[in-house]
């Protein structure tokens, strides 16, 4: 992260002045606050200005960044963090990433200059190592971040696990995994799920298929590359995205395409949201924990904030549970 100590290298002066040129203090040349003004822009800095009055209090604030505020499962789940902290006493600053690692990166910096208490990370950007550098409490949600910031999730694992074992018990046996597809290095907690798949399938000695779909894709690439698997390969009789909106997506590309579901295609998503069972309660789906998920993600925070709790290489799983609906078994 940028430092003030940075800006007066930058700027050729001493950080006494780059401190009187933003508190507007002191008797500075022009040319000196220009100077410095630039080199700031040109590092992104900014002033920490709660800092400066604030004396070592808190700030009662605690960051969120999340990829989609749009998304039913985000969206559940912000809202249940920011009901919980503001019993707790504490509101919040919630930054969209819309899966931008620049965009992701001015809103970290736009925390800690800022200086929240406290942060929590729910983003899909990889490579963003100023988390490393970042002194306030962090922690994260299904994401590496650096080894100092702990992990709360779901067990991605045995959900996909669940989730494939169903696609099978409903005599499923032409399988395809719909979501994003790793490259084999640079495992995150959410791989976890393809790599279940990849294990029920041969344990009962059936081919796993994949159709890679990444966060980014928008809708309508996503229903053209779904309606073209489905339209050019029959045999397809079973399905497993990897959050709830995709299944719902290909269970509406099967019936414009005249494919009856289950009979001819079972279909399991993964998330659970409240949203889905209440306006889509016929998917089958893997419900993540999302009440007790804000809990440990709060609980984790505070003890980093309050008791100055450190963290090294931990991740803390909470299990799923399957929801059977008739997307894989009739009626």
């Amino acid at each position: 992260m940028t430092k003030l100590a940075d800006v007066a290298k930058k700027a050729g002066v001493s950080p006494t002045t780059v401190s009187r040129v933003i508190n507007n203090y002191g008797a500075i040349s022009q040319k000196t606050r220009s100077k410095v003004h630039e080199a700031m822009k040109e590092l992104n800095y900014q002033p920490n200005s709660l800092a400066r009055s604030l004396q070592g209090k808190k700030t009662q604030l605690i960051g969120l960044i999340f990829p989609s505020i749009t998304n039913p499962f985000y969206a559940e789940l912000i809202a249940t963090i920011e009901n919980q902290l503001f019993k707790n006493h504490y509101k919040v600053i919630l930054c969209n990433a819309a899966d931008d690692p620049q965009k992701e990166r001015d809103y970290l910096n736009m925390l800690v200059s800022n200086q929240v208490d406290g942060i929590i990370v729910g983003t899909h950007a990889k490579g963003l190592k100023e988390y490393g550098e970042v002194k306030q409490a962090i922690v994260s949600f299904d994401r590496y971040l650096a080894d100092s910031i702990p992990i709360i999730g779901s067990d991605n694992y045995q959900g996909a696990a669940l989730a494939a074992t169903e696609l099978i018990a409903s005599s499923a046996k032409n399988i395809y995994f719909l979501g994003n597809v790793h490259a084999g290095r640079d495992l995150q907690p959410t791989d976890q799920r393809e790599i279940a798949f990849r294990k029920i399938l041969s344990d009962h000695n059936l081919e796993p298929h994949f159709l890679p779909l990444t966060t980014d894709l928008s809708v309508n690439i996503k229903h053209m590359m779904i309606r073209d698997l489905l339209a050019n390969n029959q045999k397809i009789d079973g399905i497993m995205t990897t959050d709830d909106l995709t299944a719902l997506l290909t269970i509406n590309v099967a019936q414009e395409l005249s494919i009856n579901v289950p009979q001819k295609l079972r279909v399991v998503g993964f998330d659970g949201t409240k949203f889905i069972q209440d306006f889509y309660p016929d998917l089958t789906t893997i419900a993540q924990p999302i009440p007790d998920i804000a809990e440990l993600l709060i609980t984790t925070l505070f003890k980093q904030i309050d008791e100055k709790v450190s963290y090294q290489n931990k991740h803390f799983i909470l299990p799923n549970k399957l929801i059977k609906g008739g997307t894989t078994h009739s009626n």
